[in-house]
């Protein structure tokens, strides 16, 4: 296996692990705290990033020898822009079409993970 591959694959792992935290506080968020979908979103997307900081930074990327910070201010600013997309996206499916929340949550995670957020976290914040 490639080192891209294994890289894309880690990244994806840490996505994953990222996203089901998200996903474990958007649902308490919504359905047990009754949240909008649109603040559930915010709130777990804030916390399952610091997740995928430290996973990312240590193991899918392993880029330490540079200092915390130099990566943790790009890094605030792609999870505000994907936090942003995906908050707007969410908001489109379930206060405006009326789609289900969990289902919507998957669909805008999906496109904004792969094409939004990999991207950036590879090529700025964790660029070698």
């Amino acid at each position: 296996m490639s080192g891209r591959l294994r890289e894309f694959i880690k990244a994806q792992l840490s996505a994953f692990l990222g996203g089901m935290t998200d996903l474990g506080i958007y649902t308490l968020c919504y359905t047990v705290l009754l949240y909008t979908a649109p603040v559930s979103n915010v709130i777990s997307g804030s916390l399952g990033a610091v997740m995928n900081f430290v996973i990312n930074r240590h193991w899918s990327f392993k880029v330490t020898e540079r200092s915390v910070g130099s990566q943790l201010w790009k890094f605030i600013i792609v999870v505000i822009g994907s936090i942003t997309l995906k908050t707007f996206g969410i908001y489109i499916l379930v206060d405006c079409w009326f789609w289900h929340f969990l289902a919507s949550k998957l669909i805008v995670e999906l496109v904004v993970s792969l094409g939004f957020n990999f991207t950036l976290q590879k090529f700025w914040v964790f660029k070698k």
